[in-house]
């Protein structure tokens, strides 16, 4: 039984730290020229529109601002591009069940029977999906998406890393690679 238990708690544990992971992925518009941008500013009416705390809010903002200015982005008045978030949560429920195995034969030393049994765990967390566009200025077209989905914290400490990993994640796709 403690083997069940064991292997249990194992295959929980790497559930949820394979959950921990971002994915990301970006699209964009083939038709830009991506390297005419050097300057940024927030979409401030479609970052007021997030559904999401004011906190939380700063925390991507402060985290966009980073890893713009770690590209050689400016952040200006007059900008080339206009960054705009939105977000998206849900609740993911993983049940899994594990199997000791029947079989028939002596057990316990009461003579022959079944022996046997299963587990069954249940966990649910919150999961995350951060949307950063990236909006012509000029034209008002969107010109860039990157999305990224993972599982979020409501630990005060960590809610802040957690952020800054979406956030270096997703940009980390801008600007495209064109091949």
């Amino acid at each position: 039984m403690k083997t069940i238990k064991l292997l249990s708690l194992l295959f929980i544990t790497s559930v949820i730290a394979s959950c921990s992971s971002i994915r990301v992925a970006s699209d964009y518009d083939d038709a830009a020229d991506f390297s005419g941008y050097k300057t940024y500013a927030f979409f401030k009416e479609g970052v007021d529109r997030a559904e999401i705390s004011d906190l939380d809010k700063k925390r991507i903002l402060r985290a966009v601002d980073a890893e713009m200015q770690k590209k050689g982005f400016v952040k200006s008045e007059k900008p080339d591009l206009l960054i705009n978030i939105f977000t998206r949560t849900s609740k993911q429920v993983d049940v899994n069940q594990f199997y000791n195995g029947w079989g028939y034969g002596w057990g316990w030393g009461w003579g022959p029977g079944f022996w046997g049994g299963n587990y069954t765990s249940v966990n649910s967390y919150p999961e995350g999906t951060l949307y950063i566009d990236m909006v012509d200025a000029n034209k008002k077209e969107l010109v860039w998406q990157g999305v990224g989905t993972g599982v979020l914290t409501m630990d005060r400490e960590e809610k802040q890393e957690r952020i800054n990993e979406f956030v270096e994640k997703i940009i980390a796709q801008f600007p495209p690679q064109k091949k």
